[in-house]
């Protein structure tokens, strides 16, 4: 009857003890197992936690290191920028010296031109190729030089100040990243855990663009800095380049200038010593022609005196042949008729002293034309040399550039 009573579907109580057991068991491990991973969380919580902290802190101070770099860089390349405008504003000061040096030498270029031109005016042995002309040559071939050499000089000076420009346009170029990289860099180390507007950006992630290495990175920079000094460089040396040809072409200017002037003095002290002595020359041709024309005079006044007894004589001569017969005697009388006749015509024959005499005169006369129209020429060359030439040159005026 009991057997009939007992439901085979139920537990046998050892079956309910041993279910409990196993229910506190598995909840016990569950808890064990629940517990140790709360710990491992908290654990690794706090290890996130620490190694994020440690993390951010190593990219807060590489991120200011970078600042740093940045502005070491920018405070470099500032003080690029400073040097090459300083020394390109010198530059632009030392073209304007050469501008006005080569409007200094047309002046004196042109003028020794005229004088070379007003000298071709001189006439006859005044022509002559001398001391002054090889001088003036000379005078106008070392201006065009210096004018040429000064012409490539301030060519090479505005070469320079354009390379000095594209320099600084590199380094404002360089120093405009810079400043946008620093202005980045600052708002980065501004930003916080708490500042408010920061979003996730996955994106950004992707190295997309042209990253450069830190190495090209300060290369960049640095090849900037390297050619800018470069150019201060070149700058320093055209500086001391263009100071000494200005010194030198000035100095060579002034010497010929001089060396010109003191040809010019020279020769119009010849000119006018030698127009002295064509002075002193013509006075005495002068002085010889009157005493000649006195000369003449006289020997005219000779012969007509002559004339008187010729007429006589020959009278007598010519009454005395009509005596008749035998009183056609030669006698003393007649005799000295005949040698009274001959002598005054031999003494007048022997008056070829007036031919020569006026031929003297011819000669002396021709001689006083010459002497006046050399004088002349003199003159016509002291009136080139000392008015035209000298005076203009007294306009030339060689400064200091």
């Amino acid at each position: 009857m009991a057997r009939l009573l007992q439901d085979p579907s139920k537990l046998h109580p050892s079956e309910w003890y041993s279910a409990n057991r196993m229910q506190r068991a598995s909840t016990e491990s569950q808890k064990s197992r629940s517990e140790c991973n709360i710990a491992e969380s908290w654990r690794l919580v706090d290890e996130i936690e620490k190694t994020t902290q440690k993390t951010q802190s190593d990219v807060n101070k590489k991120l200011e290191q970078r600042r740093e770099e940045i502005k070491f860089w920018r405070q470099e390349l500032d003080n690029k920028v400073e040097q090459i405008v300083h020394e390109t504003e010198i530059l632009l000061t030392f073209k304007k010296r050469l501008e006005r040096a080569l409007d200094g030498c047309k002046e004196p270029l042109v003028v020794a031109q005229k004088c070379l031109l007003y000298r071709q005016r001189r006439v006859g042995v005044d022509l002559v190729h001398d001391e002054v002309e090889k001088e003036l040559l000379k005078e106008a071939e070392v201006l065009q030089g210096i004018i040429a050499l000064l012409g490539r000089t301030l060519e090479q000076t505005k070469e320079q100040i354009r390379r000095n420009r594209s320099a600084k346009y590199n380094l404002d170029m360089d120093l405009k990243d810079k400043f946008t990289a620093l202005t980045i860099d600052d708002y980065c180390a501004s930003l916080t855990n708490d500042t408010p507007h920061i979003l996730y950006a996955d994106s950004a992630m992707k190295l997309e663009g042209n990253f450069v290495s830190p190495e090209d990175w300060i290369d960049f920079s640095n090849i900037n800095v390297k050619k800018a000094d470069k150019q201060r460089n070149n700058s320093l040396a055209l500086k001391a380049l263009i100071d000494g040809i200005l010194s030198q072409t000035v100095n060579d200017m002034r010497k010929q200038c001089e060396v010109v002037n003191a040809a010019f003095r020279n020769r119009v002290k010849e000119v006018k010593d030698a127009k002295h002595k064509l002075e002193t020359l013509l006075a005495v041709v002068m002085d010889e022609i009157a005493s000649q024309e006195k000369n003449i005079a006289a020997l005219k006044k000779a012969i007509a005196d002559k004339e008187g007894p010729v007429k006589v004589a020959q009278t007598r001569l010519d009454v005395r042949n009509r005596r008749p017969n035998v009183e056609r005697c030669y006698d003393t009388v007649h005799s000295s008729l005949m040698s009274e006749v001959q002598e005054i015509t031999k003494n007048i024959q022997r008056q070829d002293a007036l031919a020569q005499a006026q031929k003297e005169l011819k000669a002396l006369t021709r001689r006083q034309l010459s002497l006046e129209e050399e004088i002349k020429v003199k003159e016509n060359t002291l009136y080139i040399d000392e008015v035209l030439c000298m005076q203009l040159r007294e306009s030339v005026c060689i400064n200091n550039y």
